[in-house]
């Protein structure tokens, strides 16, 4: 009875017309390395004839895997007008494929980068074919190498301690794994130590001890390619640990101090020490005092003081007996000087023509004995 009533309701529908727009896209997910272009088919049929309709919108929408993001629309396509608008977002990037009579509406991406991992949908809008199925979605995962992760020590690397290995890709696509494997000193693989958990990168190591210790290696890999860190882990006894010992760090800053203050007192023991030599020195003569007892010291000192004093007095007498000759050479001098300017007088008044008597008038003639 229920397979009469499934089978009249069907051939009523053919009958009457029943009008179902159906969309669909070929796949619900399309892989493609970042850098790319991409096309995203979508296809619609419509048992009405696509001349007669009122109009035809085709709409392509990005909608956000987060929660908190609202979807963007990319683009807009409007029959018969035969007009696209596209978001400013998406220009230059975008482009639509469309032939409305054989119901393709095919999106084309172009450079396409870790923004687009996202859902597409597919929306066809018939006014006078709404009842169906109108739109149609699938996800785009652009594929990106995960880039070189950095691999970190967490905690106290002592004896006893528990200790975490961070490792990190910054990027990705899809979502790296991470794998943890540990070599000995002799770069040989050996096991992770017991209770040892490891999960999304971070390995977590307790009760560490000597046999701890080793060469870790994290490896992080999608299906592109993989990328890997290293580090080496020493765990050491807590009296070792110079960081967690102040008083070792403590004593050498002081230690350093104390020397740096003997250099400086020997530096000036020795600059004084010197200063007394060149003292004792005397005038330049190079003569030693060799002292015995605070009486030779006294009297040494007096010594040295008389010898300066008659040295001094020797000196004044030298310099006396040279100002003397100096003295009598200035005489001198001055007599020199006296007497020749008594000679320029004399000069002076020498008048050998006043002396000479006047000429007579009757004075003969000088005769030239040569005629």
């Amino acid at each position: 009875m229920e397979k009469r009533i499934l089978y009249w309701t069907i051939l009523c529908m053919v009958l009457t017309g029943v009008r179902a727009i159906d969309v669909t896209m070929p796949q619900t997910q399309y892989e493609s390395a970042r850098g790319d272009n991409i096309t995203l088919p979508c296809s619609f049929k419509s048992a009405i004839n696509i001349n007669t309709a009122e109009a035809v919108v085709i709409t392509w929408t990005a909608m956000a895997l987060e929660a908190n993001v609202k979807d963007a629309t990319i683009l807009t396509y409007y029959y018969p007008l035969k007009k696209t608008g596209i978001t400013p977002a998406y220009k230059g990037r975008v482009s639509l494929d469309v032939d409305v009579l054989n119901g393709k509406a095919d999106l084309k991406l172009s450079s396409i980068s870790l923004v687009d991992n996202k859902d597409f949908k597919c929306h066809v809008l018939i006014p006078d074919d709404e009842e169906g199925n109108q739109d149609a979605s699938a996800r785009l995962v652009v594929l990106v190498a995960p880039s070189t992760p950095v691999c970190k020590i967490q905690g106290t690397a002592q004896y006893g301690q528990d200790i975490t290995l961070s490792c990190l890709s910054a990027e990705g696509s899809p979502p790296p794994t991470y794998s943890w494997e540990r070599h000995n000193v002799q770069n040989q693989p050996v096991p992770q130590p017991p209770k040892t958990t490891d999960k999304d990168g971070i390995l977590s190591l307790y009760n560490i001890s000597k046999d701890t210790s080793g060469y870790y290696i994290c490896t992080s890999r999608n299906k592109i390619r993989f990328a890997t860190c290293n580090l080496t882990l020493a765990v050491m006894p807590p009296s070792m640990n110079i960081a967690s010992s102040p008083a070792i760090i403590g004593a050498a800053v002081g230690g350093l101090i104390l020397l740096i203050l003997i250099i400086i007192i020997c530096c000036c023991c020795c600059r004084k020490k010197n200063k007394d030599e060149e003292y004792e020195m005397g005038n330049g003569e190079g003569r030693r005092v060799e002292v015995q007892g605070k009486d030779s010291y006294e009297d040494s000192s007096v010594k040295r003081t008389e010898d300066r004093r008659s040295d001094y007095h020797d000196r004044r007498r030298d310099y006396d007996d040279r100002r003397s000759d100096y003295d009598d050479r200035r005489e001198r001098y001055d007599d020199d000087r006296r007497y020749q300017d008594r000679r320029r007088d004399d000069n002076r008044y020498d008048d050998r023509d006043r002396d000479r008597p006047p000429v007579p008038n009757n004075k003969p003639t000088r005769r030239d004995y040569h005629d």
